[in-house]
């Protein structure tokens, strides 16, 4: 899939069970943009692994004073800046490709539904949720999908690193094998912490969010009874609550980031000191350990990856869960899914008596607001109705009821506009 595709013909039917699940759905509704993603991430990581061999080489031959094995090394280096170069392009231009296409397949699908709901949306999801899951949650369901690539690439080249290092030098490769996992897995005791506090964040976050949204939605109606100041100290209240919360998950993960620069700084104080031993014994090359300790370095960068799948994943579990919590919804009648005609002629309320014929301009007057609101629902039709009331009749257009329509048949014979914007407002 790319970008010039977009829209998508056809999202597919979501898996709304968790929001984990929705992840995984995700993933692999575009697995074809993930592997090639996952193969530029591999040329990229394994092409800069291998600079630490072509500097060790490059070492040795001027310790041993041979033009040959010089010149074999500055190829090897030209070779390997290409590659890099090649693979970084192409990484960064795939996992982009993900991000996008799977932000666009999250908005469609919460179109589709939003569209399908009606009028019966926001009485079952507040506006601003609506709002938040459309905006802020898309971006880190995105986020996670086009990590996840990158992060498998990285763990890839380094198995791929340390099992090159132990059969290249056994000596510095094990101690480089053995400290890789405890590098890459001595944050996880805090994850569960910081994914608490990222989680209270989204949570308050999304509901200053909705007051925001709400506000602005009955601004004119606060502003005739004087209510502005209220609702505006409620949302500093809320905002400030945000900000408190954002500042507890910000130090968490600058304690996890401290964590992963210094675990790795005392591995390479170990290694330079262990191997400068085992050099000065003449047990290693100097080229050797210039290689060891270059590859080491070089492991930090793959090993960033694994902080920021854990940082994707824990903002955008909170996410995935609030879309899995619009997309879920379902309208409490299934219209049929077979094709009709569009009716045509006039239309007819049995509820009210109302008659709108064909062809003829008509306005209709209410005293009550609320009915006026009903009585538009009902108009277009697959009006959502309650389970404790008796059914009521549906909407006869042409002597056609609309409610036994596909809900796009209907859609297209008659438009309700809401008179109040609800998902732009302000």
């Amino acid at each position: 899939m790319q970008i010039r595709d977009l829209p998508y013909t056809d999202p597919g039917d979501p898996d709304v069970r968790s929001g984990p699940r929705f992840l995984f759905w995700l993933g692999r509704s575009q697995l074809k943009g993930q592997l090639k993603s996952l193969s530029w991430g591999l040329l990229h990581h394994c092409a800069i692994a291998g600079l630490p061999l072509a500097v060790g080489l490059s070492v040795q031959a001027v310790i041993d004073g041979s033009g040959r094995d010089l010149v074999t090394a500055g190829v090897l280096l030209v070779v390997l800046g290409v590659l890099i170069s090649v693979g970084d392009t192409m990484l960064h231009r795939t996992a982009v490709t993900n991000w996008i296409t799977a932000a666009a397949r999250v908005q469609q699908l919460l179109a589709r539904r939003t569209a399908e709901l009606g009028s019966a949306l926001t009485r079952r999801v507040a506006a601003g949720e609506v709002v938040a899951v459309s905006t802020g949650d898309v971006e880190k369901i995105g986020w996670f999908v086009e990590a996840l690539s990158r992060f498998l690439a990285a763990a890839t080249a380094l198995v791929l690193i340390c099992v090159g290092l132990v059969l290249y030098l056994p000596s510095l490769g094990v101690l480089v094998a053995i400290a890789t996992p405890v590098l890459a897995l001595a944050v996880l005791p805090l994850l569960p912490r910081a994914t608490r506090r990222a989680d209270l964040q989204r949570e308050k976050a999304g509901r200053a969010t909705e007051l925001a949204s709400d506000t602005v939605a009955g601004l004119r109606v606060l502003r005739g009874i004087g209510g502005e100041e209220l609702f505006l100290g409620r949302y500093r209240r809320a905002s400030q609550e945000v900000r408190e919360a954002a500042v507890r998950s910000a130090r968490m993960w600058s304690l996890i980031s401290a964590i992963q620069v210094f675990l790795p700084g005392v591995l390479l104080i170990s290694l330079v000191w262990y191997g400068a031993t085992l050099a000065r014994d003449g047990r290693i090359d100097v080229g050797q350990l210039v290689t060891v300790y270059s590859a080491a370095t070089l492991m930090l960068f793959p090993l960033r990856n694994v902080e920021e799948i854990a940082m994707a994943y824990s903002f955008s579990r909170p996410s995935a869960q609030r879309a899995v919590r619009v997309l879920s919804l379902r309208r409490s009648t299934r219209p049929p899914s077979a094709d009709a005609e569009v009716p045509r002629g006039d239309l007819y309320d049995p509820v009210t008596g109302l008659m709108a014929p064909q062809g003829v301009f008509t306005a209709v007057v209410c005293g009550d607001p609320d009915e006026a609101g009903r009585l538009a629902e009902r108009l277009g039709g697959h009006a959502e109705q309650d389970e404790a009331s008796a059914p009521v009749p549906s909407v006869l257009l042409g002597g056609v009821a609309l409610d036994e329509l596909p809900l796009g048949t209907a859609r297209t014979a008659v438009l309700v506009q809401d008179k109040d914007p609800v998902l732009l407002s302000g």
